[in-house]
């Protein structure tokens, strides 16, 4: 099913730079204008330039952030800064880091790699969250200009023995090609793999399975319509092209490393909300527990908030819910059979959802909001951190928060399965995967090597 190939990628030279941190950066769509900001000045050569540049004043069709990124892309190359690995091979990663403050020790393998993009509906790529045209655009753009890919889009494969990874043990013990520490304590090594019998098993042991899209839907998209762009130009003929195929960064979803993190919901006002009326409406759903809850040193009640959800949602949807108004939140689990409830046009894996659950009951019914209202990001603010959240509402500057359950991988798995798609943001994969590591060259005359 899933065709896998080794590439010769492009990456800093490792013989100039020792310490990669200053240069890597999270994928572009979490990064923070701040973030941004401060990316820019840690190093000249940083990946934000790249991935997302800076806007202007007076940007021009021939000088905006996009031909900007190409200059730094091609400038890099001619200096020496990036460097093309001589021949075909498979970049394997290891990312360490800590579950929560004190937590457990985790880490987790991924390998990076040439997958072919594969037709829509096609059961060998599945992705499980809806997309935006905007956000397509953009990247298009981006891609277009620089003729490259800069960020891994990152798939999750099933392979309970581990058989795929598992033949790179010999691999793990040798010294990575670069090793380096994040500020926020993960650390992350590389190595660059140029042995064409691991290559040959990679692709056969893949060859059977399909891909999940864990996180960069809209990099996909853009790499098959560029693709398809590629394709009107210089044919469609022979399927080797370098066009043909994306960058990805695979993963087990077997792998103790991989978590999903809820992403909790965090509404900045909500016109005419008044708590009577609201709980009122939805105590027809949901069974409510109401807690004493002063706002005094809030966020370290995270940790305890975060085992009584997991309790109440272990059968059934449960929800924190924090208005921010008076010194009291609830507990709001819903009743036996409610989810029927849900909608005509809902298939029954998605009323198992609890983003959905709280869409339709919570946000739309409760609070009156419009499907428009949900794609709103000034509206919603979408958090993974229990101990912010909680801080945006009582420091005052968002109106309410509800605090949930992450979504069981199960539930992606099943929802993919039957070809549907979950609302926006209903999971956050982590640790995100970095980018700076790896980056693909797309040279339209290029062959890819299939092994």
């Amino acid at each position: 099913m899933a065709v896998v190939a080794p590439f010769m990628g492009l990456t800093y030279d490792f013989q100039r730079i020792s310490d990669l941190s200053k240069l890597v950066a999270p994928p572009y769509d979490v990064i923070s204008r701040e973030e941004a900001d401060a990316f820019y000045e840690q190093d000249p050569h940083n990946v934000v330039r790249l991935i997302l540049g800076k806007k202007k004043k007076g940007d021009s069709d021939w000088d905006n952030t996009y031909t900007r990124a190409a200059s730094y892309f091609h400038r890099w190359q001619d200096e020496g800064i990036l460097v093309r690995t001589p021949g075909p091979a498979l970049y394997l990663t290891t990312m360490t880091f800590r579950t929560e403050e004190g937590g457990r020790e985790l880490t987790r393998l991924g390998l990076i790699a040439l997958v072919r993009i594969e037709e829509e509906n096609s059961g060998v790529i599945l992705p499980h969250e809806r997309t935006f045209s905007a956000h397509k655009e953009d990247r298009l753009r981006l891609m277009k200009t620089c003729n490259a890919q800069f960020s891994q889009i990152f798939g999750l494969y099933d392979d309970p023995d581990h058989a795929v990874l598992g033949a790179f043990k010999r691999v793990l013990r040798s010294p990575p090609r670069a090793a380096f520490l994040m500020p926020d304590g993960t650390s992350h090594r590389l190595w660059v793999i140029r042995d064409e019998s691991l290559a040959r098993h990679v692709a056969r042991q893949m060859s059977s399975k399909s891909i999940l899209i864990a996180d960069g839907h809209h990099r996909y998209e853009t790499a098959r319509n560029y693709r398809n762009m590629m394709r009107a130009r210089y044919g469609r003929r022979p399927g080797d092209r370098a066009y043909e195929y994306v960058m990805m960064y695979l993963s087990n979803m077997n792998d103790e490393g991989l978590i999903i993190l809820p992403t909790h919901r965090v509404i900045r006002y909500a016109a005419g909300f008044r708590l009577e009326k609201f709980m009122g409406i939805i105590t027809e759903w949901f069974q409510i527990r109401k807690s004493d809850f002063p706002k005094e040193r809030i966020a370290d009640r995270a940790a305890s908030i975060k085992k009584r959800l997991a309790a109440s949602g272990a059968r059934r949807p449960a929800f924190f819910f924090f208005p921010g108004t008076g010194e009291h939140a609830y507990e709001l689990t819903l009743k036996p059979g409610a989810s029927d409830h849900m909608g005509d046009d809902l298939h029954p894996a998605l009323r198992k959802l609890d983003v959905l659950v709280l869409s339709r009951f919570l946000l739309q019914r409760g609070l009156g909001f419009t499907k428009a209202d949900l794609d709103n990001d000034e509206l919603i603010h979408y958090e993974s951190s229990m101990k912010r959240a909680l801080s945006l509402v009582a420091e005052g500057s968002h109106q309410m928060a509800f605090l949930m359950n992450p979504t069981r991988m199960e539930h992606v798995i099943e929802i993919a399965g039957n070809g549907l798609v979950m609302p926006r943001k209903s999971t956050f994969f982590h640790p995100k995967v970095i980018t700076g590591l790896v980056f693909n060259k797309i040279d339209p005359h290029e062959r890819i090597p299939i092994p």
